[in-house]
């Protein structure tokens, strides 16, 4: 487990760090205007994320689940055919982002004080998107294989890279958004190129040019234990667009204004998805171990590796769960000081937000958990219950009679309703398991 997992935390909150180290640099350097631009943008970076997390955390699921029930040849071919539509995603998506960007910064909330910040920031973003797919599925793959350090090393080199160009580009050249955008694009494409290393060298499977021929059996295979995946990201860009919308809206009719609780949200969205993707990498890095036990019918190791996962998660939101209540300004802090109103509306949103961060930690393992013994469509439907089918209509309505505030204690609402779900169905799936195998 800990082989798996810290290396998988580590490549996926490096991931991120990619989005909140380009927001620590532009408040510090350009002021809170950048910062709601990098909000309104990274909704469609999380697109390019999401769609790749589905076809890498899916083929990884897969690979391991038919390397269990002993089927190498589909095995190779789920990994062949998940690489080709990689590949495809790499060309298709970019340029259609990149046609859209305007009306696409606009749904998510742009005002016309920050579009030009956005426009900057995006169309160069954008450009980079066939390093940010391609190194996610890959790394999702080469850590599946058995070799999560490699892909550790390729995240972390790329994120060192971008953190380094940002403070250059940002102050010393003076280039503002475009030069985080442009850094962020260099170091993605650096940790490609490591990623590609990994790729050929794959320990468990081996891929001949019929693996990459598509086979609709085996992408719809991978697709569909993928689909929860992609669904948690989806959800984030969906939910983005709702509560920046309402946030301008309601924000207007206060003394914050429409540009400050879109800049302060972003930043509490990037802190989140930090924690999300710590959450994430604990549960994924516990995947392979939990798919090839389910493979195998020993479901005595899937629950023992299940509760570890689930405590470490709780003990992650335990520990965010002390820092936004306790120490909100400081980590406010981190993205440069603004003062005033602004300070005042961000520490309020990281309190509210985030006050129920432990029962969201323990839903997002479970739905994970749903995905590794290779059932999407309850992974599905748990990732769709917190960000979609409770959180955007409590959303709507808390702030149709609450204004503002309403919208954000509809977080903690929708956190805890999950919650209750999630323990559900994992309840029942645990007692399956033990009636089974005969566990007491």
């Amino acid at each position: 487990m800990i082989k798996f997992a810290i290396p998988s935390v580590i490549s996926l909150v490096v991931t991120q760090l990619y989005n909140i180290v380009d927001q620590i640099f532009i408040g510090n350097g350009v002021g809170y205007l950048g910062n709601g631009a990098t909000n309104v943008v990274f909704p469609i970076t999380v697109i390019a994320y999401g769609l790749a997390m589905l076809l890498g955390c899916a083929c990884a699921a897969f690979l391991n689940l038919r390397l269990g029930e002993g089927k190498q040849k589909d095995a190779e071919k789920g990994v062949g055919n998940s690489l080709t539509l990689l590949v495809a995603l790499a060309v298709i998506l970019p340029a259609l982002c990149y046609c859209f960007v305007t009306p696409l910064v606009r749904l998510f909330g742009a005002t016309d004080t920050i579009l030009p910040y956005a426009l900057d920031y995006g169309k160069i973003i954008i450009l980079g998107f066939p390093f940010v797919i391609l190194y996610t599925g890959l790394n999702q793959i080469i850590r599946a294989d058995g070799s999560p350090k490699l892909a550790m090393v390729s995240m972390l080199s790329g994120a060192v890279l971008n953190v380094i160009l940002d403070y250059i580009f940002i102050f010393p050249l003076q280039m503002g958004v475009k030069g985080t955008a442009i850094a962020t694009v260099v170091g993605q494409a650096v940790s490609l190129i490591i990623a590609l290393f990994g790729i050929f060298r794959l320990k468990h499977v081996r891929l001949t040019k019929e693996c990459f021929l598509p086979d609709g059996k085996i992408i719809a295979g991978v697709c569909s234990i993928g689909a929860s995946s992609f669904i948690v990201q989806a959800a984030i860009v969906l939910f983005t667009a709702v509560m920046n919308n309402v946030l301008v809206k309601y924000g207007a009719l206060t003394k914050y204004g429409s540009d400050i609780p879109i800049a302060a949200m972003g930043i509490v969205m990037k802190v989140n998805a930090i924690i999300i993707n710590v959450i994430v990498g604990i549960s994924i890095g516990g995947q392979p171990l939990i798919s090839y036990s389910y493979g195998a019918k020993n479901y005595q190791r899937v629950k023992q590796a299940f509760k570890t996962v689930l405590l470490s998660c709780v003990a992650v939101g335990i520990l965010v769960f002390v820092l936004v209540e306790f120490f909100p300004a400081q980590v406010l802090g981190l993205f440069g000081d603004e003062g005033g109103l602004y300070t005042e509306f961000a520490v309020k949103c990281f309190r509210i937000l985030l006050c129920l961060c432990i029962l969201n930690a323990a839903q997002q393992c479970s739905g994970i958990f749903m995905q590794s013994i290779g059932k999407p469509g309850v992974s599905m439907f748990l990732s769709l219950t917190r960000q979609v089918i409770f959180l955007i209509p409590a959303v709507l309505l808390m702030s149709y009679f609450f204004g503002l505030e309403g919208a954000l204690w509809a977080c903690p609402v929708a956190d805890a309703v999950a919650f209750a779900v999630a323990a559900v169905f994992m309840v029942r799936e645990i007692r399956k398991m033990k009636q089974v195998d005969g566990a007491v």
